[in-house]
């Protein structure tokens, strides 16, 4: 059983909830595929048992001592990444145009190291997690990857709680992709309610059972409304409302999984939402 705690935007919450659910399922299979702003080890004073260099795809190289400066790569170059005869990496998409021009074979397709991948060991599970290098985007291709490492030490078919990546882009359907369910979380503001449309648009899409949350709903009730009537026409499960609580920053700054603070109204709210999805998803 995969889960995914996905939201439209960064900020409104996914990581506390996802850290929290994970806390309260016990043993459970953590995988982070936030992979531009990966924060769920954080939490955890984990050993990394494991890191490998990740090659998310290739970029261009010129000899410069075979090259012959005719600028046939530089004219066919439609991500204009050549510059004085040497390619800005940052701007080079790897197509291989450039090699196939060139008359001196001066140009080679390498390998780009584009992240490094871990497996952190925690005192009841792992976090399969990846650290960008400067620069590199968040591909499908990592996220993908991230999932199947983490499942080689899944044999006892545990739960998995996949934090997932802000928005509706590459890295949130690669997230999503063959996953059992889905968690949005939203927050009570007209941008949350866009962003919760979209999201749910491409849950629809891929046909993944979809829950909501809706945190911190008392900031703007009326907004918490008209979110849950978007819900129920949908006919969605709007599965917990989380009240807004200080000691949710208190949990940030002290990083501690915000099941640490049981006198929290928040995270009294979460542990209600976890029996709700047990009970939607088992």
């Amino acid at each position: 059983m995969e889960l995914v705690v996905l939201s439209g935007k960064g900020g409104t919450g996914k990581t506390t909830i996802a850290t929290a659910l994970s806390e309260l399922a016990k043993n459970v299979m953590r995988i982070d595929c936030d992979v531009d702003a990966p924060n769920l080890y954080l939490f955890y004073k984990g050993k990394d048992i494991e890191k490998k260099n990740f090659i998310g795809g290739k970029k261009a190289v010129i000899n410069e001592s075979m090259c012959i400066k005719c600028c046939k790569c530089k004219t066919i170059c439609k991500f204009q990444a050549i510059e004085e005869f040497s390619v800005n990496s940052f701007l080079c998409e790897g197509c291989g145009a450039c090699v196939l021009v060139c008359p001196q074979n001066a140009i080679e397709l390498k390998d780009e190291k584009t992240a490094d991948t871990y497996i952190t060991k925690l005192q009841n599970g792992i976090i399969s997690r990846a650290e960008m290098e400067i620069g590199s985007d968040g591909s499908g291709k990592l996220i993908s990857f991230l999932r199947r490492n983490g499942k080689r030490f899944n044999s006892n078919e545990k739960l998995t709680i996949i934090d997932g990546s802000p928005g509706i882009g590459c890295s949130v359907i690669s997230s999503i992709t063959e996953c059992d369910a889905v968690l949005v979380v939203t927050e009570p503001t007209k941008s949350g309610l866009e962003d919760l449309m979209r999201v749910v648009g491409l849950c629809e899409h891929f046909g993944i059972f979809t829950m909501v949350c809706i945190n911190k709903y008392d900031i703007n009730e009326e907004m918490t409304k008209e979110i849950a009537k978007f819900i129920d026409d949908k006919g969605l499960a709007l599965i917990g409302k989380i009240p807004y609580d200080d000691t949710v920053m208190k949990s940030i700054n002290e990083l501690k999984p915000i099941t640490c603070y049981k006198d929290s109204k928040a995270e009294n709210a979460i542990e209600s939402m976890w029996s709700n999805i047990q009970k939607c998803i088992f």
